[in-house]
């Protein structure tokens, strides 16, 4: 299928421009090492392509840099980058595929509409990222349950259960981003404590 490009394709196109975004922007490895904590060591294996990206590397420079993952990842040079998937309506739940291949890394922008369910945490193999753009997401994970606000992102191991949604206080506007596993069925947790949380 030559209109998908491969994952080793995109992969190899990041260090560059890693690169010619901290160039274009004036930042040393120094300064970028002390606002993401990554080392420099770390950062100038990736943009010299010798460290492969991973999302929990490129998710704090992104945020460094205040550009979206996307940029950051990039897209293929020859033909039209745009991502235009068709939002799909799931449970109540608009997602809209910010990825084309198929396997490997998912992202999705999600819009919650407003409303109060109770949580009914899962679990499935695999970790998970969230990260909200606008609106407030409740998280329950094990024994914790917060609140998430625009600007704040949450990563965690879905072997643990858990359950994201609405407060009911208005929608939100989220970014999940999962591998493959996150793509299985999920398997209902047990509840412990029923009818708590609200």
């Amino acid at each position: 299928m030559s209109t998908v490009t491969s994952t080793d394709d995109v992969l190899a196109g990041v260090g560059p421009r890693l690169r010619r975004i901290r160039k274009d922007r004036e930042v040393t490895l120094a300064a970028l090492s002390e606002t993401t904590g990554i080392s420099v060591s770390t950062l100038s294996r990736l943009e010299s392509g010798l460290r492969r990206p991973s999302l929990e590397l490129l998710l704090p420079i992104a945020q460094a840099h205040r550009v979206p993952l996307d940029e950051l990842v990039g897209a293929p040079p020859v033909g039209d980058p745009r991502v235009r998937a068709e939002p799909v309506v799931r449970h109540g739940r608009t997602h809209w595929p910010l990825t084309r291949q198929p396997g490997g890394l998912r992202a999705f922008k999600v819009l919650e509409p407003r409303r109060r369910t109770e949580p009914d945490p899962r679990t499935h193999e695999g970790y998970e990222w969230l990260y909200v753009l606008s609106g407030r997401l409740r998280l329950v994970l094990g024994e914790h349950d917060v609140v998430l606000t625009a600007g704040e992102a949450a990563e965690f191991d879905t072997r643990v259960p858990h359950w994201f949604g609405s407060t009911g206080e208005g929608p939100v506007e989220f970014l999940s981003l999962f591998g493959p596993q996150g793509e299985r069925m999920h398997v209902r947790a047990r509840p412990s404590k029923r009818g708590e949380g609200d």
